[in-house]
């Protein structure tokens, strides 16, 4: 299992600066990936621009895996974003993941003008996943889709990555319409229902695993499973329990979640925050 902090950008990360010097120290840490989410409105406070964050972490850092967790794409174009994810991923020297979803909340998207319906945003996204790995191609592409239509257009550089920058795809239990889309990609990001116990959200991970599985057949391509939690500093012992239970589950990843209210807690300090990352990743 590889082990990543999972940030927000708004405050106490609220700037790129602070989201690269921290990610400077995970990487010091032992952390193996350093993920943002990608919000533009709808936090009451400093506000980060995630890609802006992202690049300031990947000429901070050599070694962890970056990305954005989920990025909306239907809220963006995709041939911007293909720019973007391309420039980034020669930025880090290869180190970009590409995690994708619907997204939800009227305030990232119908107060802002954006598409408001959820199932017009999944047709979106999965145009857009069309358009953008055809033009990391670097090939000549045209497309004709009900929301995206390119005439003939050919993008330059190609990513480092190949064959492509890996995409997660995120999707909440018990919704099984992001299941298809999870398995036509590199790696799943399942979200569960907060009041779920650890042995729910196991079991939850093991049927939707088992689904995707299914779905993608005898596919010999790396698939990566990441999940998101808290676990405790102070007690190593149990930190490694909670991370290997989702592991006998078929998780890859386990994401450090960074969120002030972590773990239900009363509001944490950034001080408080930046401890955990320093006390490393919960392996033993």
């Amino acid at each position: 299992m590889k082990y990543g902090i999972f940030l927000p950008t708004f405050t106490p990360f609220g700037s790129a600066q602070i989201i690269a010097s921290l990610a400077s120290e995970a990487e010091q840490a032992g952390w193996d990936g350093v993920f943002v989410w990608d919000d533009v409105a709808g936090v009451e406070s400093d506000l980060a621009d995630p890609w802006i964050a992202l690049a300031a972490a990947a000429v901070a850092t050599r070694r962890v895996r970056l990305g954005a967790l989920i990025t909306p794409l239907a809220r963006r174009r995709p041939w911007k974003v293909a720019r973007e994810t391309v420039s980034l991923d020669h930025l880090s020297a290869g180190r970009l993941v590409f995690g994708v979803g619907t997204g939800a909340g009227s305030a990232q998207f119908g107060n802002l003008g954006e598409q408001p319906d959820g199932r017009v945003r999944a047709e979106m996204l999965d145009e857009g996943l069309d358009v953008l790995t055809g033009l990391w191609r670097g090939e000549t592409f045209q497309y004709e889709g009900q929301h995206y239509q390119l005439q003939p257009t050919r993008f330059c550089p190609t990513p480092l990555q190949q064959p492509r920058i890996p995409i997660w795809v995120g999707g909440r239990w018990p919704n099984k319409r992001p299941l298809a889309r999870m398995a036509r990609w590199d790696g799943m990001f399942p979200l569960f229902p907060v009041e779920d116990t650890l042995a729910e959200q196991g079991a939850h991970l093991r049927q939707m695993l088992a689904e995707v599985q299914a779905l993608r057949g005898p596919n010999p391509a790396a698939f990566e499973v990441v999940v998101t939690g808290v676990t405790p500093a102070e007690n190593e012992p149990q930190a490694a329990e909670i991370c290997a239970g989702f592991a006998a589950a078929g998780a890859t990843w386990w994401l450090e979640e960074l969120e002030p209210h972590r773990g239900g807690s009363a509001l944490l300090s950034f001080e408080q925050l930046r401890a955990r990352v320093l006390a490393g990743p919960p392996t033993h």
